[in-house]
């Protein structure tokens, strides 16, 4: 009786089997027998006088796959494209852009008209000043709402403005930059065709209205006075404008409020305070906008108590708590000189002093 799975009578003659499983590893079949590089001959060339028993057939030819000719022709397609954009280049060569205005700027020094109020009460020194509702550092830098532009859009006006913010904040409110030492976090976010002016302003300061660093940023000579407290009282406003197609400029008109106390002085000294009055014009070109940078065309300052008799064109030298102002003014300026600048000043009201 035959096993499980066969037939009775065995496995029919022809039909794979048992039997022949041991050798279909050593079979070849009919496409192996064609692929053969090597065939012998027939009985009957063997005859016809054939020395050697067999023969080298020529190598199958195989045409290319259709996957392989789409990719020939695809690279063929990119390097023909790739040549005829070196070539014939599609886009249009950009705009020469606009020289830069390099910045004009004023420091106007306000001088008190008697000694500089002061206590050692430094809340109380706000609270009976004009900047008592004022807020405190970037707080009092909030930004306008934003609307679109008839060529540039609403995420556009608002980088403008944020830009403005940031530099108001880095060049007023920053306390390394109010101590005469930082510069370079407020050089950044300017153009770069205006770093040659920035740079020049700081390594040779000139009062010519072009290259004073109290132009640029607010500093306090750091052997007269130190900051009381870090946080800056401000009040302001921010306003953007199309200028043309192509340009968008910002208003920046804050006023900054500063405690200072002399150098090197405790906590018990007396604090007086210090105002500067600072606008700013700022415009930006589409390059600006793209990498967070401005034009600063305008710095118009106005900051007391100082005396007119010091110079205020690298640092401003306040008067402190009990101090008044120097006699005479600063020295005259020649209307027939080029590229001087005339020398202004003017008083520091009473009512912008604190009621101590």
């Amino acid at each position: 009786m035959g096993g499980p799975g066969n037939p009775p009578e065995g496995t029919p003659e022809g039909a794979p089997g048992g039997g022949e499983d041991e050798y279909r590893s050593v079979v070849f079949d009919e496409s192996f027998v064609r692929a053969a590089r090597l065939q012998e001959f027939s009985a009957q060339e063997r005859i016809a006088d054939h020395a050697p028993a067999v023969r080298r057939r020529p190598p199958l030819r195989r045409g290319l796959s259709r996957q392989a000719l789409v990719l020939v022709l695809l690279i063929a397609v990119a390097f023909g494209t790739a040549i005829y954009m070196g070539v014939r280049h599609p886009y249009q060569t950009p705009a020469a852009r606009e020289p830069v205005e390099p910045l004009r700027m004023t420091v106007i020094p306000l001088a008190p008209e008697g000694k500089v109020p002061g206590t050692a009460d430094l809340e109380s020194l706000y609270e009976h000043s004009p900047a008592a509702q004022f807020r405190t550092g970037a707080e009092g830098v909030p930004l306008p709402a934003s609307r679109r532009t008839a060529h540039f859009s609403d995420s556009q006006v608002v980088s403008a403005l944020t830009t403005a913010k940031d530099y108001i904040v880095r060049s007023a409110l920053d306390p390394e930059v109010l101590t005469g030492g930082e510069v370079r976090a407020v050089r950044v976010l300017l153009d770069p065709d205006q770093l040659g002016q920035f740079d020049q302003s700081f390594a040779r300061p000139t009062a010519d209205g072009r290259h004073a660093p109290t132009g640029w940023l607010v500093r306090f000579d750091p052997s007269r006075a130190e900051l009381a407290d870090r946080k800056v009282r401000v009040q302001g406003t921010l306003q953007a404008a199309e200028a043309d197609s192509s340009t968008l400029e910002v208003t920046a008109d804050h006023t900054f409020v500063y405690a200072l106390r002399p150098a090197g002085a405790g906590s018990e000294d007396e604090v007086s305070l210090f105002t500067l009055r600072r606008e700013l014009h700022f415009r930006f070109d589409r390059d600006d906008l793209r990498l967070h940078q401005a034009q600063l065309v305008v710095s118009y300052v106005q900051a007391g108590p100082l005396s007119c008799a010091e110079d205020s064109t690298n640092h401003l030298r306040p008067l402190l708590a009990g101090q008044t102002a120097k006699e005479g003014g600063p020295a005259g300026t020649d209307p027939y000189a080029t590229g001087s600048a005339t020398a202004l000043c003017g008083t520091l009201a009473t009512s912008a002093q604190p009621k101590v």
